[in-house]
């Protein structure tokens, strides 16, 4: 889509990991940077002036739309003093939980689907998130019957994008099982294609337009058999597609895989040929040390979502140490039980210093790599996520004049 080319003045802009004042950054007709010039010290005629910091378009890398209709509903705890009602989700864990994300899924139809979908777009729009991967395994209706157009659930998270002004990578996810082989639940039955191969075809069907990125996901080696994985590795490598798995985010998915399979799930993903620089794993909570060494020396990505880990209680991933192995950060608001991809980088460092007792693992200029080229490169956006020429012109400005940001250098 042709755009007017158009000309930005950005009272400080993030380039190349340090922050420069009175850049000026031009578009081209297609909406790529042409050119960045900083040290223009006056905004010239007709160009958008940017007050405060300017960074890159944020990168949301992990998303399931659904799940912020939980907001506010799963929270209150009976019997507690000025919290009448509530639910079962509030107390438990991650599993008692799910049933009630479960009973939300059961609602959805493609219409309120959309509905709500560009909702949560908008509210990420809003919070300078300018791409979304959305790990969508909500595909059938209720029973599991197939919608005339099989993929209109998937459609109608694209139209929900388009319509928010944010671009989407729609992640299809292959969710066959209940856990390891056991056959779906009566919600699961909506996720399944039945086996691996179907759902290849189904997906080789979406037809979401150029703008749309469409990638591949397992859901987890819970519910992917895993004489079945490998169907969903060749598909998103035949493609060049962006690969994203949840992995080890429940200590009982590495008990039952090690119960199950004799290994841990990094190690059966690299068993199967999934791990590597085009894919992410995502929370990634709970791994050994050979799992750490495994993901990094592949180059295969993590996908943090501390504000959704720490809502659900799943405990603090080891960023420090899969950073250091190798293995590029990115971030995800995941559940959105809060949509603030600047949180999710904050949390990254101070949930490291609760766990350690020490400050300063992450630079700055580190944790807006996660939320930025890092995520687009999650979501196979490789050219985003900077301010250079060529790149998409998805630019975010942070007000350096508010209450929470004064007396704060840019």
């Amino acid at each position: 889509m042709s755009l007017t080319p158009q000309t930005y003045w950005a009272e400080h802009a993030w380039i190349d990991h340090e922050v420069r004042p009175a850049v000026l950054v031009t578009a081209d007709a297609d909406g790529r940077i042409d050119t960045v010039t900083p040290g223009v010290t006056e905004p010239p005629p007709g160009a958008v002036p940017l007050h405060g910091l300017t960074l890159p378009g944020l990168a949301n890398a992990h998303s399931h739309a659904f799940h912020r209709a939980l907001r506010g509903t799963s929270q209150a705890m009976p019997g507690r003093t000025g919290a009448p009602g509530g639910d079962a989700a509030a107390t438990g864990s991650f599993w008692t939980w799910r049933e009630t994300m479960y009973a939300v899924a059961d609602r959805l139809t493609p219409e309120s689907y959309y509905e709500l979908a560009r909702a949560v777009y908008a509210e990420m729009a809003l919070a300078g998130i300018t791409a979304v991967g959305e790990f969508h395994y909500l595909h059938h209706t209720p029973g599991g019957v197939r919608h005339q157009d099989p993929n209109s659930m998937g459609a109608a998270l694209a139209a929900a994008a388009d319509a928010a002004g944010i671009r989407l990578t729609l992640l299809d996810t292959c969710y066959l099982s209940a856990g390891f082989g056991a056959p779906p639940g009566p919600t699961q039955t909506r996720f399944s294609d039945g086996d691996a191969l179907a759902w290849a075809r189904r997906v080789d069907a979406l037809d979401l337009g150029a703008d749309t990125v469409i990638g591949a996901a397992v859901h987890s080696v819970r519910a992917v058999p895993a004489d079945q994985l490998s169907v969903v590795g060749d598909w998103a490598r035949e493609r060049g597609a962006p690969l994203h798995v949840h992995l080890s985010e429940q200590p009982a998915e590495n008990a039952d895989c090690l119960s199950h399979h004799g290994r841990t799930p990094a190690r059966l993903l690299a068993d199967h040929g999934l791990l590597g620089p085009a894919t992410t794993a995502v929370h990634a909570t709970h791994l050994t040390a050979a799992d750490i060494a495994l993901l990094g020396t592949t180059s295969t990505g993590v996908c943090m979502c501390p504000t959704t880990e720490r809502d659900l209680a799943d405990g603090i991933g080891p960023a420090v140490a899969l950073r250091d192995a190798g293995s590029p950060i990115s971030l995800g608001s995941d559940s959105h039980a809060v949509i603030d991809l600047l949180e999710e980088a904050r949390a990254v460092e101070l949930d490291e210093r609760l766990r350690t007792g020490r400050r300063g693992h992450w630079t700055a200029h580190e944790l807006l790599t996660a939320a930025t080229r890092h995520g687009h490169a999650a979501l196979g956006r490789p050219d985003g996520g900077r301010l250079a020429p060529g790149a998409p012109c998805d630019l975010a400005t942070v007000a350096l004049d508010s209450v929470r940001t004064a007396g704060t250098r840019p």
